[in-house]
């Protein structure tokens, strides 16, 4: 068991896993998430800024839950995010389609099984066993 203090409050609690907040402070999060959530679907055309202040959260705490896939952007939204690995616009996760395609056929590639090899040819006569007579 791991006692830690919140990040947020500053209050004593069990760690187990994920953020490093309490009870509480969690329950508080989920709620402005679920704010936010109704937020952006009465507000399709609402900037990352604009959301942030009218719902006071932060703007990294909003490409955290985007980036966790809990918030999808319309494609009414001028709203978006760069994907990790090439840097193009996205509504919601880490990486785009092509790199994710991308990566999916290199770990395909990766776990493919190997073709079996050629058999091997044998001479015979060379590498025999040989037998001295005993006459």
């Amino acid at each position: 068991m791991d006692v830690r203090s919140c990040k947020n409050c500053g209050r004593l609690f069990n760690y187990m896993q994920g953020q490093p907040i309490c009870a509480s402070c969690k329950q508080k999060m989920e709620d402005k998430f679920m704010q936010v959530r109704d937020y952006i679907r009465g507000n399709e055309t609402a900037s990352m800024k604009q959301i942030a202040e009218d719902n006071d959260v932060t703007v990294k705490q909003l490409k955290q839950w985007v980036r966790e896939e809990r918030l999808t952007f319309s494609s009414k939204s001028p709203v978006g995010i760069e994907c990790e690995t090439c840097g193009a616009m996205i509504r919601t996760g880490r990486f785009c389609d092509k790199c994710k395609n991308n990566m999916a056929s290199n770990l395909k590639d990766m776990y493919a099984m190997p073709a079996a090899a050629a058999p091997l040819k044998k001479d015979k006569g060379k590498d025999r066993m040989r037998f001295l007579d005993k006459t």
